[in-house]
């Protein structure tokens, strides 16, 4: 993966401003906070974060890919407060489940999501690097 940072640029935090790589690649579906069974563990955003990460990684190893293969995130989410005052407790499942790696990354606030009880929506592209 090379990492697309202009020259003089702030580097960003959690994230990269883009990223190149070549592989097979793997789009995931927006996931949500629940489980297999369809029921949602956690009504707050960072149990619901954490759920939705979870399940990223499962269709990812479906796939045959890791969570280091993600090239770029995108976060949808019902309330940027209630975001921004869990980003704590998101950010240590986000390490605990993806790790630290340099995904183009975007999150955006929305009014709603299609699931009535889903705070959180985060959809994947990954690339298996090429041997």
């Amino acid at each position: 993966m090379k990492i697309l940072q202009p020259p003089g640029w702030p580097r960003p935090k959690g994230y990269s401003n883009g990223v190149a790589v070549r592989g097979e690649m793997v789009f995931v579906a927006g996931m949500i906070g629940w489980d297999a069974e369809g029921r949602f563990p956690a009504d707050d955003m960072a149990g619901q974060a954490r759920q939705a990460l979870a399940n990223i990684v499962a269709v990812l190893d479906e796939a045959g890919a890791r969570p280091e293969h993600i090239v770029r995130m995108t976060w949808y989410v019902t309330n940027k407060r209630e975001y921004l005052a869990q980003q704590r407790e998101i950010g240590q499942a986000f390490k605990e489940l993806i790790g630290s790696y340099n995904a183009a990354m975007t999150a955006i606030e929305v009014s709603a999501l299609i699931e009535d009880r889903a705070k959180v929506e985060i959809e994947v592209t990954a690339v298996i690097p090429t041997a």
